[in-house]
């Protein structure tokens, strides 16, 4: 390029120069860069193109990379021509000290213990053979990743108009236009990015860091799920009619649900003894097997079976119970393990009370005295056969909805309540700011709770049509949001429980998660005052350990604006104008058939909980 200075790289080159090698070894880098153990330095050369997509890969990656815990830098070209290589022009020699510099850069990101993603033309073999040295001298893995697509592709792309501006002569020495580009003869990968999609190029790349050992495989399959394969069902029927039987109940079918379909993950039963206390004491799971290459897995709440002394002493060294729901066999425990159930300790470390008037705390102490862990097969999908399993949709699943939609932020919100209009103000409001960062396709995950509530809850089915009408009034856009049923039930356990609520929809794709005021929270049965503090949730999910993949969005406090008649994000400076609409409130509206100020909720969702309301008190 004219104006550029050409660099001379002979000018007081130092000869005393001696090399210093580190004191900290890798392997003890490697215990501390990153949530998950292991030394995974290396560098990723994506090659290509102009518009071929080697940014839109490595920002990906990237990202996809970091929100596992695996620390990752990627460096780009247009960008390191703003800093480190500004004084370098597009001559053949500045070209190839382009390229140097980068590779030197990308040896130091990969030494001190990360992922280093390059994005560079590096159009020449020599260039890019000269990279891989500089990392096979320094004993660092160098994986060369052609991005390929067809030139007319990278044209009709063009965003930054540089093929125009090189076919009109404005631009000399363009790649690919009057300035050649050296195919990699023997790459570790190509990706076909006229072909492929962005998801489907990243997957490739994982799966080459899978298999040269440097990711672990969990990173792409996250999902664990426990239902027993088509091709061993029959045998397993069969066995499941020989085996003595544990009776479960309705609550503990709900928990079986949640770790047949992945939710849990990675679970394999109910929890043993050693699992349980690690989830009591450390809100985590620290398999010794598992931790060095992933790290701590954020499990905030045990998922356990209770057992009365009875079932303990009469099946206690069986080498697998079936486990009964009303007279179906629906699963085989194997190897369970028995485990005293310390009622009291539990729920003082679960809900920071023993008070035996909290709903699931009075289950929990009327329950069995005994706990059974063990490995879980469940021999077919739960059907509550209420009209509603279609939207019982499995993380998988969601993630196949997901793919389909072509979504590339997943935002969730979990409600046990109906939504009004401040919910959906703030959903609207998460679309806007995701928008605004640069996502194409946010899709909205409206996500109820589906298992046991209290009884002053609004029941599901009525909470699933008031959704509904939330949707067919355009409140929410239909057309970007997934309203799906999750299984778990309801523990009523503040910030202990809004972990699980939010690593749940992280197992089944969520990126972003919407934490709202005294999440998972309810008031103290004798003092009626919260039994949480109302901030504590959103605060305790942004410190939350093994929960990197998904950002906290937290809940912007709404109130009904007079002045606007509508829902609107409360200030303080402007108090006056705001009226809170407490959830009593509504509820006595709502029981006496009146309607609340105008734009508090979609006028047919709120018509649903008055038919609801109408219902509940005849039928007392």
């Amino acid at each position: 390029m004219s104006g550029v200075k050409k660099l001379r790289t002979d000018v007081n080159r130092s000869t005393n120069v001696v090399y210093q090698d580190h004191h900290v070894s890798r392997t003890k880098r490697g215990q501390v860069v990153g949530t998950r153990g292991g030394f995974r330095g290396c560098t990723i050369w994506l090659t290509g193109l102009s518009g071929a997509g080697k940014t839109t890969i490595s920002f990906a990656l990237e990202e996809c990379l970091v929100s596992h815990g695996i620390p990752c830098y990627s460096l780009d070209g247009d960008n390191i021509r703003h800093g480190l290589n500004k004084n370098l022009g597009f001559s053949s020699e500045d070209r190839e000290e382009n390229i140097r510099r980068v590779a030197e850069v990308a040896r130091l990101f990969a030494d001190a213990g990360l992922v280093c993603v390059t994005s560079f033309i590096s159009p020449f073999t020599k260039d890019r053979a000269e990279a891989r040295k500089i990392h096979v001298d320094a004993g660092l893995p160098f994986f060369e990743v052609f991005v390929h697509a067809p030139l007319e592709v990278c044209e009709s792309r063009d965003v930054k108009g540089l093929y125009k501006k090189a076919r009109a002569g404005e631009i000399k020495g363009f790649t690919g236009i009057d300035s050649d580009y050296e195919r990699p003869e023997a790459p570790e990968l190509v990706l076909k990015t006229g072909e492929l999609s962005v998801n489907e190029c990243l997957n490739q790349v994982l799966d080459l860091l899978i298999d040269q050992n440097i990711v672990p495989s969990e990173i792409v399959e996250e999902v664990n799920e426990l239902f027993v394969p088509d091709n061993k069902l029959n045998l397993a029927v069969a066995d499941a009619k020989t085996l003595p039987t544990i009776s479960i109940t309705k609550l503990d079918l709900q928990w079986v649900q949640v770790l047949a379909e992945g939710w849990a993950s990675p679970l394999k039963g109910f929890m043993r003894e050693k699992e349980f206390l690690q989830v009591l004491h450390f809100g985590n799971l620290l398999d010794g097997e598992r931790q060095p290459r992933c790290g701590a897995i954020n499990m905030s709440v045990p998922i356990v079976l209770p057992v009365s002394t009875e079932v303990k002493e009469a099946l206690d060294g069986s080498t697998a119970v079936a486990l009964e729901y009303q007279g179906s066999r629906v699963a085989i425990l194997r190897n369970p393990e028995f485990y005293e159930h310390r009622k009291e300790e539990r729920c003082a470390r679960q809900w920071g009370t023993t008070c035996p008037k909290h709903p699931y705390i009075k289950m929990v102490m009327e329950g069995g005295d005994w706990l059974v862990g063990g490995d879980l097969e469940v021999l077919e999908r739960i059907k509550w056969n209420d009209n509603l399993d279609d939207y019982r949709l499995t993380p998988r699943e969601l993630k196949q909805k997901f793919k389909e939609m072509e979504a590339d932020a997943i935002f969730a919100f979990q409600l046990r309540n109906p939504v009004h209009n401040g919910h959906a103000l703030l959903m609207q409001d998460t679309k806007r700011r995701l928008l605004e960062r640069g996502y194409k396709k946010p899709v909205l995950l409206l996500h109820p709770l589906g298992g046991w509530t209290k009884d002053d809850d609004v029941p599901l089915e009525w909470r699933m049509k008031q959704h509904a009408a939330v949707l067919e009034e355009g409140v929410l856009d239909p057309a970007n949001t997934i309203v799906a049923i999750f299984p778990s039930p309801m523990m009523y356990a503040g910030p202990t429980e809004v972990q699980w609520h939010c690593r749940a929809r992280m197992v089944a794709g969520a990126n972003f998660y919407i934490v709202g005021r005294d999440p998972a929270g309810m008031p103290h049965p004798d003092t009626k005052k919260d039994l949480y503090e109302p901030t504590h949730g959103s605060k305790v999910l942004t410190m939350a350990p093994g929960l990197t993949s998904v950002e906290i969005i937290p809940f912007r406090v709404a109130a009904y604006n007079k002045t606007k008649k509508a829902m609107d994000f409360f200030c303080p400076e402007r108090k006056a104008e705001f009226e809170f609409i407490s959830g009593t409130k509504m509820r006595n509206l709502a029981r006496s058939g009146e309607n609340p100020p105008d734009g508090f909720m979609a006028p047919k969702a709120w018509k649903v909980l008055v038919e609801y309301y109408s219902t509940a008190q005849k039928k007392e």
